[in-house]
């Protein structure tokens, strides 16, 4: 297949696009590079250094599915600056569905998030519940989703709902639950928890890029909305399970963040995906990489540090 891949340089974008690669597939990337680019030359893969704002400027000719997974990443970004949190995840959105259905392009994957929800006391979220987003972010991400929806007699739309991910990338973030707490407890020998009694789901990064494979797949037979992500705990048992392997102490503080929610992902199952990484392999990631030394803690690694320093705002 053609895949047009936006964010194809990102923290889930990097390994997603090596495994399309290996897959037999042809990948145009188009990213922007804020946090650098980690994708070796490959003669089917083609790096489009682009604002996807840019939408004319991106090639959509012959292609078969466009994978949309660029965005302004978590709500301390987004906040940074409104105006560009707006224009990339909701205005570059419409214009990148527009665009591939004027070149008759026949799937739309889009990597929402299971944010978007905000703060739920159900047991399982699923994805017939209200969304109530409590920050521009998840706003974004609401609005992203139902721009897209309005085009489904046109174009199919895989919506993925994605859980917080964890696990090692070559284009690391740091600023992800289960990857902080882990690399916390590696260079200080303590983990500080903010709260610690909300609830998140999570999703290993190498089961993330199989949700993509599958809707590749089976994506035009199952249009529509899925959630994705496998264990809901909370942050509090999240720095315990590093603790167990790392023997380090937990200082709990409070929080301002009441983020807290359980995703179902029932109705992705259905359609024959199965769950294979767990958070234990997102910390065994951390813990080995690190300790092999391909991964540091450096700031690259947290998007609000780069965009910071990139002056990525008003």
């Amino acid at each position: 297949m053609k895949i047009l891949l936006t964010g194809g340089c990102g923290y889930v974008g990097t390994p997603l696009t090596l495994s399309l690669l290996e897959a037999g597939h042809t990948v145009t990337v188009v990213d922007l590079q804020w946090f650098g680019n980690f994708l070796p030359a490959h003669p089917r893969l083609t790096i489009i250094k682009g604002d996807i704002r840019d939408a004319e400027q991106i090639p959509m000719t012959g292609m078969d599915v466009i994978m949309h997974l660029a965005n302004v990443a978590n709500d301390p970004c987004a906040d940074l600056d409104s105006k560009l949190n707006w224009e990339v995840n909701a205005l570059a959105t419409m214009l990148l569905v527009e665009r591939a259905i004027a070149h008759k392009v026949p799937q739309f994957i889009y990597a929402s998030s299971g944010s978007v929800y905000g703060v739920k006391d159900e047991a399982e979220v699923t994805e017939d519940l209200s969304l109530v987003p409590i920050s521009d972010y998840n706003k974004t991400k609401m609005i992203s989703e139902r721009v897209l929806l309005s085009y489904a007699d046109r174009i199919c739309v895989n919506i993925v709902r994605p859980a917080t991910v964890c696990g090692y990338s070559p284009r690391m973030r740091l600023d992800l639950s289960v990857n902080v707490l882990t690399m916390s407890a590696l260079t200080k020998n303590k983990i500080t928890v903010f709260g610690g009694d909300q609830t998140r789901p999570n999703i290993h990064i190498r089961d993330m890029i199989r949700v993509y494979h599958h809707f590749l797949g089976c994506g035009l037979a199952h249009p529509g909305i899925f959630n994705a992500g496998f264990e809901n705990i909370s942050i509090l048992e999240i720095a315990q399970r590093v603790q167990k392997r790392l023997g380090v102490e937990i200082v709990v503080t409070p929080s301002n963040d009441p983020r807290s929610y359980r995703l179902s992902a029932k109705k992705l199952l259905a359609t024959g995906f199965t769950q294979k990484f767990t958070v234990e392999d997102g910390i065994t990631d951390v813990i080995t990489n690190f300790r092999e030394g391909r991964l540091r803690d450096e700031e690259n690694c947290y998007n609000i540090k780069t965009m910071k320093q990139l002056a990525l705002c008003a």
